[in-house]
């Protein structure tokens, strides 16, 4: 069998996975988020906790939630680093230094989950299962907890309340992220990862010395970092490390968990708004970049240029031979158009144009299918921005799902769309213009300009991969990527939880003969040819400089 088939045929089986647990998945999601009951460990929490999950929340008192909650992990989780030498199970690690120690606590926090660090030489047991594996869990189930709030405001009206942000969060994490994380666990337990608190040992000779291993719950956190949209390894290599990815078949099973609620997340959508064929509209949009994204990376990685590649089969450079280039392709752009940020294979060694479409897939928001929660509200934000562009064409006052869309909602739409194109553009500009932060590139030229723009890409927008050559190990780049994260995940949510506060308190539109239907699959293209042509217009010149020129120019 040919290279291209088994990524093809691979390709169409992840496919067909997705598909079988679309609807029972999504339907379920939306009972969760729907119910009024609470389960007695449910309860422990909120008593634990002190919060009462029945009190609904008007916007600013959710958002508040939201941001005491993740201000309280960012402590927590950096105390917990630097008081690791201190700690049991620490493998003998020293404390994590103040830079590095925020950088980290602000990315898992963040759910960005980038590390500046080797997992396997940095951070003991306690610190890895938990700090880094919990927040992996939490920091995706706030996510989930504000796309579902944005959901709510569009199905409400009349009123300000988009739920309990306490009830949300708890819910998202005891019945959706845990009961899949256990069977996932148990999944790649079987396929070989490992799962065991072992310490420190030698596993043979390497490069004339000895190489040493350590153990870890990996299996445990390995699910939830793919089904979590999260993307921190275990080890420095990830997943393409044999411990965390053993196998082609585990390989694929993870790239199931990166897009299984992201994509789910649509039929909930169109459960709880009362209308099917919106999750179905959102869902063909997410599908047909998310499909193109793949068959580009594909053609880029095995196209023949040059004498070597032809030899080779394609671009094999940095890719894992367990898997293959194909494998590695449909990893690098499921881990890049979400905001998952794990590896398989290491970006930096793909071709300039395949370093391109990776950048291009997290510049587009993640949003195809996205992250866990954060695809969601971040497509229902362009959705609110095509329906605005299709209302400036006929002359009409836009409406998307029985909402007017007045000035004030797009306002904190275009709010939300630029806030993150100027925290990348703006560090990369800084970073490029001041002597130090250039020292820490491998490459020179477009290929040593394409890291820095990939590192504040993926710290902006939540990802967590990077190019492998930028040494991000120096106080300049753990702060300000450190701040470009932090930024980048809660100042869009602000803007999110306001227009969905502003969405429910209007009264349900009526539609007529005149509304747009949002439904078919003439908004669909819409939608598609706004996402593209907003996010090339916003980045194309910074593309222009660093993966175009390296690509045309090889």
């Amino acid at each position: 069998m040919s290279p291209v088939l088994a990524g093809v045929l691979q390709l169409l089986a992840l496919m067909a996975a997705l598909a079988l647990a679309y609807r029972p998945l999504g339907d379920y999601m939306a009972r969760v988020y729907s119910s009024e009951k609470h389960y007695k460990p449910e309860k422990w929490i909120y008593k634990a906790i002190g919060a009462n999950p029945s009190a609904e929340m008007r916007w600013p008192a959710y958002l508040r939630g939201v941001l005491a909650f993740s201000a309280v992990s960012v402590l927590f989780l950096y105390a917990l680093q630097r008081a690791q030498g201190i700690l049991p199970g620490s493998l003998g690690f020293a404390a994590i230094d103040p830079d590095q120690a925020f950088n980290t606590a602000a990315s898992f926090v963040a759910n960005t989950n980038w590390q500046s660090y080797y997992g396997e030489q940095a951070m003991g047991h306690v610190v890895q299962t938990g700090g880094l594996a919990v927040q992996n869990f939490v920091s995706a189930a706030v996510g989930m907890t504000v796309a579902v709030a944005l959901v709510r405001g569009f199905a409400r009206s009349r009123t300000g309340e988009l739920g309990n942000f306490w009830a949300d969060l708890v819910r998202g994490t005891v019945r959706i992220l845990l009961p899949i994380s256990v069977i996932g666990a148990i999944v790649l337990v079987a396929c070989g990862a490992i799962q065991n608190f072992a310490g420190i040992h030698e596993v043979g000779q390497f490069m004339g010395g000895t190489q040493q291993w350590n153990g870890g719950a990996v299996a445990s956190q390995e699910v939830i970092k793919e089904l979590g949209t999260n993307g921190g390894g275990y080890f420095n290599a990830n997943s393409a490390h044999p411990f965390e990815n053993p196998t082609p078949f585990s390989n694929l099973f993870e790239i199931f968990l990166i897009l299984l609620i992201p994509f789910a997340m649509t039929r909930t959508f169109g459960r709880m708004v009362g209308n099917l064929r919106q999750g179905y509209a959102i869902l063909a949009t997410m599908g047909v970049i998310w499909v193109g994204f793949t068959a580009l990376m594909m053609w880029t990685e095995f196209a023949h240029h040059g004498p070597a590649l032809q030899a080779a089969g394609g671009a094999v450079e940095g890719k894992e031979t367990r898997f293959g280039i194909g494998a590695s392709a449909i990893f690098s752009v499921a881990t890049t158009l979400t905001s998952t940020g794990a590896v398989n294979s290491f970006h930096s060694s793909y071709t300039g144009l395949g370093g391109g479409i990776q950048l291009l897939g997290m510049q587009l928001g993640e949003i195809a299918p996205g992250g866990v929660g954060s695809g969601l509200y971040g497509i229902l934000i362009m959705a609110i921005i095509a329906v605005f562009i299709a209302g400036l064409m006929v002359g009409r006052t836009p409406e998307y799902l029985g909402k007017k869309i007045s000035t004030r909602e797009i306002k904190l739409a275009a709010c939300y769309i630029l806030i993150t194109p100027a925290l990348v553009l703006c560090f990369t500009a800084a970073a490029m213009a001041l002597p130090t932060p250039g020292n820490s590139m491998a490459n020179p030229g477009a290929h040593g300009f394409s890291e820095i723009l990939y590192a504040y890409t993926s710290g902006a927008n939540n990802n967590g991969s990077a190019f492998a050559g930028l040494n991000a190990d120096t106080q300049w780049f753990n702060s300000t990527i450190g701040i470009a994260m932090l930024l980048g995940r809660f100042l869009p949510m602000v803007f999110v939880l306001a227009l969905a506060g502003s969405l429910a308190a209007q009264k349900p539109v009526p539609e007529t003969a005149g509304t747009l239907r949002t439904d078919k699959p003439l908004y669909a293209g819409l939608l598609v040819g706004t996402i593209l042509i907003i996010t090339g217009l916003t980045y194309f010149p910074a593309l222009a400089l660093g993966p175009l020129a390296e690509g045309l120019a090889s």
